[in-house]
C-alpha cells in the first residue's frame, strides 16, 4: 500500500540524482502548459531558470502559480507533486549562480560554470517557488 512521505523524505526524493520535473504553468486563457525542467531545492524553495520569451517564462511573469510533478517510474513507484507561487527575477548574478548550481546537479560539478555562463545572460529568468502544498507518495505498488 502507498505510503505518504515525510517532509524529509520528499525533500530527499526531489534532490536525488537527475530527476527532471514536469512544470505546469497557467496560460493567459487559463489553460495549463507543461514542460520538463531542471531544478534544485534551496531549503523549502524550488529554484529553476527559464528563458523570458518561453511559454513558461511569459506565463510565470503574468501568473506565478505552478505545479510540479517528479516521479520514479521504477517499481514500487513514487512521486512528489508540489504547488506554489513563483517569483521571477532578471538579476543576472542570481540567474548565473543558480544556473551553475542546477548545471552541477544535472551535468556534474566540472560543467557547472559552463551552464552558469550559458544561462546567466540577458533574457533568462530565475524562478524561486515558495511551495504551498505537497502530495508525496512512495511504494505505490508495494
Amino acid at each position: 500500500m502507498a505510503e505518504k512521505m515525510t517532509d524529509e523524505q520528499w525533500h530527499a526524493f526531489l534532490s536525488e540524482g537527475t530527476r527532471t520535473g514536469k512544470l505546469a504553468t497557467v496560460r493567459a486563457d487559463g489553460s495549463p502548459h507543461i514542460a520538463p525542467i531542471w531544478f534544485v531545492l534551496d531549503g523549502d524553495d524550488l529554484v529553476f531558470n527559464t528563458g523570458q520569451g518561453t511559454v513558461k517564462g511569459r506565463n510565470l511573469e503574468r501568473d506565478g502559480r505552478i505545479a510540479l510533478c517528479v516521479d520514479d517510474d521504477r517499481p514500487p513507484f513514487a512521486f512528489v507533486v508540489v504547488q506554489g507561487i513563483a517569483e521571477v527575477s532578471e538579476d543576472l548574478s542570481a540567474v548565473r549562480h543558480w544556473a551553475a548550481r542546477i548545471g552541477a546537479r544535472y551535468m556534474g560539478e566540472d560543467r557547472a560554470e559552463e551552464f552558469g555562463e550559458r544561462n546567466g545572460v540577458p533574457g533568462e529568468l530565475l524562478a524561486r517557488v515558495r511551495i504551498t502544498k505537497v502530495l508525496a507518495q512512495a511504494d505505490i505498488a508495494a
